[in-house]
Order: structure tokens, then C-alpha cells, then sequence
């Protein structure tokens, strides 16, 4: 499949999409709130893409909290920071609820994957905050490996983000560049850990990086960066899965010029496939200089299971897990 991820525009593909779909560039596609009405129409939007091409890799961001793109008729998953505060003796247990309620209502939609979990630490980011599991790499870990369980158990792939850690930093890179100006001991020792752990642990198939540049290491932000994700990632700590980059159209990513231009410069750091959402030109701009022969492996990241909507709903693992997971999301 194409390295390029596609956004759309509405709750069904116009004339222009279905083009897009079907070039050989394009591997999967990115839902945003704008592409769901309910669960019948998100149903039949998926049925037409699938249609164009069924090997696309359907993503969405669904971590819970106020990062959850599909909500009414979807269960109100709770954030990553209130899954953290429980203080139940089988809080890891609801975790791994939450990440099994979350995955298994998406592959019941013919959905592969949500961009999840979160390992950054909660250390006073602005667009981290509640998405964390944590504000020290040990807590994190724990709560992030019962997640990706819960996300396994439902078929899911796990891809981390904001590699190499973006909770350190207040800006938000949607909209400013955010610069992290710690040597590389201080993020080691704190912010990597969460990512060496899982992906020593075998469980992390994707990592997202973040677009923050750690001056006292590169000028680029990690996502520009051969530093981070090719010396680190893929040197030190042995990462052999695919590598997204974070959306283009973000502010982060401004630095490195045009999309065509901010598109072979995350190619060429190492990054496998690229996000531009928000913006169609410079979709289309980057999908139009991209060559036909770049293709990605992309069986690791689709779902493994599949499962009849009706079927799910009415499971007692459903009901159960949902009715233990509702209790702390109140």
C-alpha cells in the first residue's frame, strides 16, 4: 500500500475522494468527527471505501476523554488520566477494559486502528494534560501495557505516540512549534522510558512522533528528525515497526516548507507514512509527488478480528466490561 494517509471531508466520499482512494500512493484513511453522524452511517462510509480498496487501513483517534472522534451511539470512553487517578485494587484490569471497549466497538466497524496509547508524560502540556496515563514512567508503563492489552484482546495493533515524549513541553504543536531544551540524559531517564519499555516488550506496532524539536539534540522536530528515528528509534532501542508521521498540516511541521517538501523530509528521517489532514491541497500536493513506488507493509496494523456489531453489543463481555468501565467515567 501508498505511504499516504487520507482525511475526507464529510459522512460520504464525494467524487474527488473516490479518485484519491484509489491511487496508488493512498493506503489508509483518518475519520475526524466531521465523518460521523451515527453508527449506520459510518457504517455504510466505511462499506464505500472498502469498496475502492480493501486493504486501506481505516484510522481514527479514538483515545477517550475529549479525544474520541465517534461519540453519540459510541461508548463515552474515559480519558487515559481518569483511567490513572482509579485507585480500585483492579484498576489495571479496568484499563484493560477501556482499551478492549475502545478497539472492539472500532473493529465491529470494520475500523484497524486507533492512533493509541499515549505515552508522554503529564508534566504541564498544554495538549497533553488527561490524554496521559501518568506523570512518571513506571505508572505509565503499567497503565499503558493493561491498555494495549485490552486493545489486543480486541484484534487491535497498538501505535505509541508522541515519540520521544511531548508532555514535557507546554505549547501545543497544532498550532506553535513547540522547543524541548533538555540534553538527552534528562529525556532518557524520564520520557523515552515508556517507549523502550513497550517496544522491548514486543507490543507497540507503530510509533507516532512528535513534532517538538529537542534543540540541544537536532533543529528539526522529531518527526524531521534522523536523529530521533533513526540513532534512537530505530538504533538504540530496536523499534522495527512502522513509523507515522504526525499531521503535516500541524504548525510543528511548518519548519520543514512546503507539504511536498515537509513530506520527503519525514520520508527521508525515516518516517513509513505520513498524515496531512485538514488541508486537501496539500493532500494532493504531496500525493502527486510521491512515487508509485513507494509501498508499505501494512498487515501489522490491520485488525485481526472481526465482529458483528449486534453480536458485540449483546455479549457478556461487552456488558460487562462496559457496566465496569461506566462506573468510573461518571
Amino acid at each position: 500500500m501508498g505511504p499516504f494517509i487520507l482525511d475526507l471531508h464529510s459522512y460520504e466520499l464525494d467524487q474527488e475522494e473516490r479518485e484519491l482512494l484509489a491511487h496508488p500512493t493512498v493506503g489508509g484513511v483518518i475519520f475526524f468527527a466531521r465523518n460521523y453522524y451515527d453508527s449506520a452511517q459510518l457504517s455504510a462510509l466505511v462499506t464505500a471505501i472498502r469498496a475502492i480498496n480493501p486493504d486501506l487501513l481505516l484510522t481514527v483517534d479514538q483515545e477517550g476523554g475529549r479525544v474520541q472522534r465517534f461519540r453519540k451511539g459510541f461508548f463515552a470512553l474515559p480519558s487515559p488520566g481518569l483511567l490513572a487517578q482509579q485507585t480500585s485494587p483492579d484498576k489495571l484490569a479496568l484499563i484493560a477494559d477501556a482499551g478492549w471497549l475502545m478497539a472492539a466497538e472500532l473493529v465491529a466497524h470494520d475500523i484497524d486502528l486507533s492512533f493509541a496509547p499515549v505515552l508522554d508524560l503529564e508534566r504541564g502540556s498544554e495538549v497533553i494534560g488527561d490524554r496521559s496515563f501518568g506523570d512518571d514512567p513506571d505508572t505509565v508503563v503499567a497503565n499503558a501495557s493493561a491498555y494495549i492489552r485490552g486493545m489486543r484482546d480486541a484484534g487491535m495493533a497498538a501505535v505509541a505516540k508522541h515519540f520521544p515524549g511531548h508532555g514535557s513541553v507546554r505549547a501545543d504543536s497544532h498550532i506553535a512549534s513547540p522547543v524541548d531544551n533538555r540534553e538527552y540524559e534528562a529525556i532518557a531517564s524520564a520520557d523515552l522510558i515508556p517507549f523502550k519499555t513497550l517496544i522491548n516488550q514486543g507490543v507497540v506496532q507503530g510509533i507516532m512522533p512528535a513534532h517538538v524539536i529537542y534543540e540541544a539534540l537536532d533543529s528539526q522536530p522529531a518527526g524531521f528528525s534522523h536523529f530521533w528515528l533513526q540513532k534512537v528509534l530505530r538504533q538504540q532501542l530496536n523499534f522495527n515497526g512502522l513509523i507515522f508521521s504526525d499531521d503535516l498540516s500541524m504548525a510543528g511541521a511548518a519548519i520543514a516548507g512546503s507539504y511536498a517538501q515537509r513530506a520527503q523530509s519525514a520520508l527521508a528521517a525515516g518516517c513509513d507514512l505520513l498524515l496531512a489532514c485538514n488541508n486537501r491541497a496539500g493532500a494532493i500536493e504531496i500525493i502527486d509527488t510521491l512515487s508509485h513506488d513507494e509501498q508499505r507493509d501494512l498487515s501489522s496494523l490491520k485488525k485481526t478480528m472481526s465482529c458483528d456489531k449486534k453480536a458485540l453489543y449483546q455479549s457478556e463481555r461487552w456488558k460487562a466490561a462496559s457496566k465496569r468501565v461506566q462506573g468510573i467515567s461518571e
